[in-house]
């Protein structure tokens, strides 16, 4: 095939944050597909960020978001391995992003799955395998369908396993992994905490976080 053009190596490097010539690799083992080039190379970051999940992330920083009216607050922890990288702006929008997406999701309450605590866990159980619904079905067949229930339940309570509010087609997980593969360094979101103001107005929240999702799509 003929040569691929720097008008693509640029377009791919705009959308993904990987280096030129990585670009023009993946480019070129796609046969200059675009949307496929994305995901070689996303695929190609996943393996660099398992690379360095092991490795200690001490620095980074904390990072707020404050929605319109003061009505939405967020603070969160984002690690990183050096100083360097905490004060990269890919970095800090990073964080920003991050915080922006926690302001939308009112059920969300812990980074990932690995921390939640097996007794929620056993107790969201015990509340599904109560459910009306379930009666009289076979207890190999009540198992699995309780199974899939958790795992949704589980999805919907934790941070990294959120569709990403500003692409819907990656996961807050995947945005993080990408970052990883550009700064080159473990990054990490360790905690956060989610501010409401009159804090119990369930519908005011859902209006709240729906403003700050759109707002994040620039609509």
């Amino acid at each position: 095939m003929a040569d691929i053009s720097a008008k693509a190596v640029k377009e791919l490097r705009d959308k993904t944050g990987a280096g030129m010539m990585d670009c023009k690799k993946a480019l070129k083992e796609n046969g200059g597909d675009m949307d496929k080039s994305v995901e070689w190379l996303r695929q190609k970051g996943i393996a660099s960020a398992g690379k360095k999940a092991g490795k200690v992330a001490a620095e980074g920083m904390v990072g707020q978001y404050i929605h319109t009216g003061g009505r939405i607050g967020v603070l969160v922890e984002v690690n990183c391995q050096t100083d360097f990288v905490a004060r990269n702006d890919a970095f800090k929008e990073l964080v920003n992003n991050v915080a922006m997406q926690i302001a939308a999701c009112p059920n969300v309450e812990y980074v990932k799955q690995e921390d939640i605590p097996a007794s929620v866990v056993e107790s969201e159980k015990a509340v599904e395998m109560g459910k009306d619904d379930l009666g009289g079905k076979k207890a190999e067949i009540k198992e699995k369908i309780v199974a899939g229930r958790i795992s949704k339940r589980l999805k919907e309570m934790c941070l990294l396993d959120q569709p990403y509010i500003k692409d819907q087609d990656k996961t807050v997980g995947d945005l993080v992994t990408e970052q990883v593969a550009a700064l080159g360094e473990n990054i990490q979101v360790r905690r956060f905490t989610r501010f409401v103001l009159g804090e119990g107005i369930e519908v005011k929240q859902e209006d709240f976080a729906a403003e700050v999702a759109a707002q994040a799509a620039g609509k």
